[in-house]
């Protein structure tokens, strides 16, 4: 492999104004050879300035190009970016991401080069060192033990070899044609199943601090809450696709979301059922404000005004999510996914 190949990065983005500037100063300010690197921003109709914002960027630097998605779907963005690029390694940054170093796209070559690798994975964290008080509750969550899926290894910070499904986000150009592009059918959970196909296929990955990136956690209770929502959609679609996915733990937040008022309406006419409902809120709430005292010890008494609250909503997001395609599916309105596809 040369030394420095050419490098696509592609940034689907959709109401990405706020960050976006920041993103792509980021990336171009990598300390790579200039000749070697386009970046491919994927518009989804955005309804603010982000648009104009890299019309801007990109006249003042021809390594940017703005490519349009009419379908807005994060799934529509990163297939056209990669039917786009022209390099040998495609990588895939979001439009809200923070980068600490100028060594990102180097890094990955090199420890692609090294391990012999079509596919690398990297940590993808949430403390940027511009985080509200409320993203930095988020992102210590999200890092705990019941606030993100114990198989993912998105926010670890150990060097080591891995399976791609939930952290691939740098390719080399040919695993498209080994198992083609994302689904689109997907609106979340879209790359973890496409790494997911990638582990399948036999591809293995690694993954390095030496890649981490950072990406801004959602301002406020409702954001968070809709993007679990998205997660929860896309786990239920996963698991409707590949059946072999789908866990205990993936299942937690839908029963949890699910069976508490079911166990609200029953208790109202059988006792017993009474003080099951009632001892499985206690053991929960139990279970989130130890854990909120646990994190709030550690890193400030203050986050345990905010973190018993953070916790109800990553799970009663991510069940409500799987719930409402649950039902959707059910009765006709939701994806179809009568055999797993290559996706081309």
């Amino acid at each position: 492999m040369e030394e420095y190949p050419k490098i696509s990065v592609v940034v689907p983005i959709r109401n990405e104004g706020s960050y976006i500037t920041s993103t792509l100063r980021f990336l171009l300010e990598q300390d790579y050879p200039p000749d070697k690197l386009e970046v491919l921003v994927v518009d989804g109709e955005s309804d603010d300035r982000g648009p104009a914002v890299v019309r801007e960027l990109a006249a003042e630097d021809n390594r940017i190009r703005l490519l349009s998605n009419p379908k807005r779907l994060s799934s529509a963005g990163r297939n056209i970016g990669a039917r786009n690029a022209s390099g040998r390694i495609v990588i895939f940054v979001d439009g809200h991401t923070y980068i600490d170093n100028d060594q990102l796209l180097k890094n990955t070559v090199r420890l692609m080069d090294k391990h012999h690798l079509s596919v690398l994975s990297r940590p993808q964290f949430l403390e940027t060192p511009e985080n509200t008080f409320f993203q930095n509750a988020v992102a210590l969550a999200r890092r705990s033990i019941i606030g993100h899926g114990p198989d993912s290894t998105i926010y670890t910070n150990q060097e080591k070899a891995v399976d791609p499904t939930s952290s691939g986000a740098s390719y080399r150009r040919e695993v498209f044609d080994r198992v083609g592009f994302f689904d689109e059918r997907f609106d979340a959970c879209e790359d973890v199943e496409f790494n997911y196909r990638l582990s399948r296929s036999g591809l293995q990955s690694f993954t390095s601090l030496k890649t981490a990136v950072y990406y801004y956690p959602r301002a406020s209770i409702s954001a968070l809450f809709r993007q679990l929502k998205r997660y929860g959609i896309g786990r239920f679609r996963l698991a409707c696709k590949h059946p072999q996915t789908l866990s205990f733990s993936t299942l937690i937040p839908f029963f949890f979301t699910a069976g508490i008022p079911i166990l609200a309406i029953l208790s109202l006419f059988f006792r017993p059922v009474a003080y099951l409902f009632f001892a499985v809120i206690a053991l929960y709430l139990l279970l989130v404000f130890l854990l909120s005292a646990v994190i709030a010890v550690r890193r400030g008494l203050v986050y345990l005004t905010v973190l018993p609250a953070i916790f109800p909503v990553i799970h009663i997001g991510l069940g409500w999510g799987f719930l409402t395609e649950l039902v959707r599916t059910a009765v006709g309105r939701g994806m179809v996914f009568e055999k797993p596809e290559n996706t081309t």
